[in-house]
């Protein structure tokens, strides 16, 4: 490795806005890497765009161009592709911000004097919210003690609206490519499969109480806009079936109670997610794709089956009936609007 992190920033059609993510990037200077992953963009200059920088940077900035094939394709090229000892995504719209990513480039170059680095670093995230022009901080500060390295036995309890997402995390590299990740083409939402598979394998971790990566929500296209997200349940189904695939999750917390603990929960949330946008979607093929995805489970696990059921259950998000699937809904919305989640 002859970088100490690799950026990847997967693009399509996102000549709009790319410059501010890539200009906040360069402020990590020569120590890191960009890969600009253009996605078989056609609708505007973004393939000029990546090879524009990648002129513009040459030891910083490369330009890798691919045939469609999503952000997980997206991802996955960036982690063939990446040279440096630690990687990170960061999608093209969103930024990190300069002072909390100077901080954090410090103390990945303390791991990389290392024997043994860190596997993971995770950092807090904002959401920019455009429509009303505010932030949110997502920080761990309840559940993972600060500047010091941690194992897994270490952690305390996440809140029930608190998830590692891919803006919290950074991976050591080769531990991602260690554990097989793979993430599936043209398909949205792949980003859970992404802090949901190489969790087993992170032996050690650290967090940094620093707002590092600045989330935009607000574009009517974004993957997590409520409609669009109904239109593609689908793919969220592809994605929760694809996390209860990897891992025996029981198994795991009986080996690691915490770790296993908190993934039984973020497979919980996916599967009230999937299920929710089911029911807004409200055609007979997303209401059939909610029942065997439920079914999938089952199949695949009863034990873990009856544990999401009983969680989705608590949370009012998987209430029987019809009036029971409305007021799943309305339950969802307002936790929505609570903790701004998108």
């Amino acid at each position: 490795m002859d970088k100490l992190i690799t950026f990847a920033v997967p693009c399509y059609n996102s000549a709009e806005y790319m410059d501010h993510c890539v200009e906040t990037l360069l402020a990590a200077g020569e120590d890191a890497e960009i890969i600009l992953v253009d996605d078989g963009s056609t609708k505007d200059d973004t393939p000029a765009k990546c090879d524009g920088w990648a002129e513009k940077h040459p030891g910083i900035i490369r330009a890798i161009h691919q045939e469609n094939g999503g952000h997980g394709e997206g991802v996955n090229q960036g982690i063939r592709n990446a040279r440096g000892l630690y990687y990170k995504v960061v999608d093209s719209d969103d930024w990190l911000d300069t002072d909390a990513l100077a901080k954090v480039m410090d103390k990945l170059r303390e791991f990389a004097a290392m024997p043994a680095p860190v596997d993971m670093l995770i950092a807090n995230y904002v959401y920019e919210h455009m429509e009303d022009n505010t932030q949110k901080v997502m920080g761990y500060k309840n559940v993972f003690p600060a500047n010091q390295i941690l194992t897994w036995n270490n952690i305390h309890n996440f809140r029930t609206s608190q998830y590692l997402l891919m803006h919290s995390v950074i991976y050591r590299t080769q531990m991602l490519r260690d554990c097989g990740l793979e993430l599936p083409k043209h398909t949205f939402y792949v980003d859970n499969i992404f802090v949901y598979q190489p969790l087993p394998y992170v032996k050690t971790l650290y967090y940094m109480d620093v707002d590092l990566y600045r989330y935009f929500i607000g574009r009517a296209d974004q993957s997590v806009n409520e409609a669009v997200m109904a239109g593609r349940i689908d793919q969220q189904v592809r994605v929760s079936k694809q996390m209860i695939a990897s891992h025996d999750v029981i198994a795991v917390k009986a080996i690691q109670p915490k770790l296993g603990r908190y993934m039984l929960n973020h497979l919980s949330m996916m599967m009230t997610i999937s299920s929710i946008f089911a029911i807004i979607a409200n055609t007979p093929e997303s209401l059939g794709m909610r029942t065997e995805l439920w079914e999938y489970l089952r199949q695949k696990d009863v034990s873990l089956y009856r544990r999401c059921r009983l969680r989705t259950t608590n949370l009012g998000t998987n209430i029987p009936g019809y009036q029971g699937r409305k007021l799943s809904v309305k339950l969802y919305r307002l936790a929505q609007k609570i903790y701004k989640f998108n």
